[in-house]
């Protein structure tokens, strides 16, 4: 039987080991998959753009772009959770920039990767969330950690929201400087997949969603994980440590009503979804 072509993409970022293992070791061809991997450097705006485009058929991304995207016309479904704790955003200024506090940054120029992207969304509602606010024209599209890198070190930009440990290399060199941390309140990462793709080949995406969280459970199990990601992603033993200790990946496909709820209500709160637009369905619903 020839294998199905499924094109799955992410960000090139430590989350998605257990997937890359999964593709080297044969996980997905064993159950009939032949599974094409994207790296997207842009993070989620990027990839919610390729789903409307039919560039990919799934992609893991961050929960809270998802939802708004797919509120705003993206013919795509949330169709499992993928990372179940919290996402830790390090917010990060250059190491030449003059400032020093958290406290001080809404006034400021921030880089994000895309409009609607993780690094504008979470800026919007970590300002909320402390009574603040941020005018559109403050953004500054810089697409990737490297535009980042290079507009931070040149002041056209003055903060920046990244993945705490995927930027600590970077704090740690001296290039950035740290100045807080921001908690999403609520699970991280979620697996969504075009309509288009869900209605040509459901079984097939039931059986790459089976296949990725046994290679997470197993991932989670193994006590080799930490030294490999360290070495892997070329991170400090002590970095991936912490890391991993605070981060769990689902092993089934539930999707939290509650979850999805709060998420619209802060996504309503910040602006980025009209209070009054119509929700449309964002789960898929799959007979197992």
């Amino acid at each position: 039987m020839k294998n199905t072509k499924i094109r799955l993409g992410g960000v090139p970022e430590h989350f998605n080991l257990p997937i890359h293992l999964a593709i080297e070791e044969g996980w997905f061809k064993s159950r009939g998959i032949d599974l094409e991997w994207t790296t997207f450097k842009g993070g989620t705006g990027q990839m919610t753009k390729a789903l409307r485009n039919d560039e990919v058929d799934a992609c893991i991304l961050l929960t809270e772009g998802i939802i708004a995207d797919i509120i705003n016309g993206n013919p795509s479904k949330i169709i499992s959770q993928y990372v179940k704790t919290p996402l830790k955003w390090g917010v990060h200024t250059g190491a030449k920039n003059s400032l020093n506090s958290y406290d001080n940054i809404y006034n400021k120029k921030y880089g994000i990767s895309r409009f609607g992207s993780g690094s504008h969304l979470m800026a919007i509602v970590d300002a909320n969330s402390k009574g603040e606010s941020i005018r559109k024209e403050q953004f500054v599209v810089i697409k990737n950690l490297e535009g980042a890198l290079e507009s931070l070190s040149n002041l056209e930009t003055d903060v920046f929201y990244w993945e705490k440990y995927t930027t600590k290399p970077f704090v740690d060199s001296g290039q950035l400087k740290r100045l807080g941390q921001y908690l999403t309140p609520w699970p991280c990462f979620v697996i969504a997949a075009t309509d288009k793709v869900l209605k040509e080949k459901p079984d097939e995406i039931t059986r790459m969603l089976r296949t990725i969280h046994d290679r997470c459970d197993q991932f989670m199990d193994d006590p080799n994980t930490i030294k490999l990601v360290s070495e892997t992603h070329k991170l400090k033993l002590e970095d991936v440590e912490k890391w991993f200790h605070s981060t769990e990946w689902a092993i089934h496909g539930w999707v939290s009503d509650k979850m999805v709820d709060s998420i619209i209500y802060n996504l309503k709160v910040a602006g980025i979804i009209d209070e009054h637009q119509e929700i449309l369905e964002l789960i898929w619903k799959r007979n197992d």
